[in-house]
């Protein structure tokens, strides 16, 4: 799908809080029907596995399904695929230490201990969930006991949930949810590329919350799109269900965070399109966009 970045412009001058409802009320329109077949299908299907690539709000739509499903009486509880991490050997400690680890492979998931417990979830016995100690590269136990009773729901959310290398269990018990960036947008002749809206959503959320700046951003996004090409694309074939999670009026909102920065970069050309279509992009500001927006998941409250 592509849209004209003029008129994205256009209707955020003739009423931008009605703009912004309007894109947020078709994302929410998807979920909700996305929600209603999970719920048809719960009892054969209590698993529910979410994927995408980085920047892709899979985290904010992970939520959302989950406070939807909450709403209509059916228990639903959200697990992160990052905390089944596997801790550091010394081996991939030094190859750390030196940049050499790839960390986007999915042999970094502890698949063994992943499918144990996400058996025992589905069978309705009791686990402790973990949590992965990032700066520690170690897990620890919670302390969280998880048990689902019947008719509960568990979705589980990480860029290699649909890889059935890692998650081992029958494809029979799971559905599973693609969200990635999938719209375009045009102008004069030109057309942005999703990848590049995720860019964006990562180098606002770095500058924001990581103290990253965006020559870091850049350059790890490099790396992660690599590995997304290698790793998750692959297997995006095998959902149930997709999600565009394209909002058309985030390039506005992002506009007066990075085009100054972007326009200094200039010795960086996979940047010169980002940055041709935030400067033709009308500014809007954050204070018409609702605490439920996805794009608060890169700007923040």
């Amino acid at each position: 799908m592509n849209i004209e970045l003029q008129e994205i412009n256009e209707k955020l001058l003739t009423d931008s809080s009605a703009f912004v409802i309007e894109t947020d009320n078709a994302y929410q329109s998807r979920l909700h029907e996305i929600a209603d077949d999970i719920a048809l299908h719960r009892e054969e299907r209590p698993i529910i596995l979410l994927s995408g690539p980085s920047g892709s709000g899979k985290t904010t739509t992970a939520q959302m399904i989950e406070k939807i499903l909450d709403e209509q009486g059916i228990e639903t509880h959200t697990l992160s695929l990052d905390n089944y991490f596997s801790p550091f050997s010394p081996e991939e400690r030094e190859l750390y230490d030196a940049g050499k680890l790839d960390l986007e492979s999915p042999k970094r998931v502890d698949s063994a201990f992943l499918t144990e417990q996400l058996n025992a979830i589905e069978e309705g016995r009791p686990v402790e969930l973990p949590i992965y100690d990032f700066k520690e590269s170690a897990r620890v136990m919670s302390g969280q006991i998880l048990q689902r009773k019947p008719g509960e729901l568990v979705i589980l959310e990480g860029i290699h949930s649909l890889n059935p290398d890692v998650i081992r269990i029958p494809d029979e018990t799971t559905a599973k949810i693609y969200v990635s960036v999938r719209t375009r947008i045009t102008a004069n002749g030109e057309t942005l590329h999703p990848s590049k809206i995720r860019l964006m959503r990562r180098m606002v959320r770095d500058r924001l919350f990581r103290k990253r700046t965006l020559s870091d951003t850049l350059m790890m996004f490099r790396s992660v799109e690599e590995g997304e090409n290698k790793y998750i694309m692959p297997y995006k074939y095998r959902s149930t269900y997709d999600v565009d999670t394209f909002m058309a009026y985030e390039i506005c909102a992002y506009r007066d965070f990075l085009l100054e920065d972007l326009r200094s970069m200039s010795d960086e050309p996979e940047l010169n399109d980002a940055s041709a279509f935030l400067a033709d992009a009308k500014a809007l500001s954050l204070d018409v966009l609702p605490d439920t927006s996805l794009i608060r998941e890169f700007v923040g409250h």
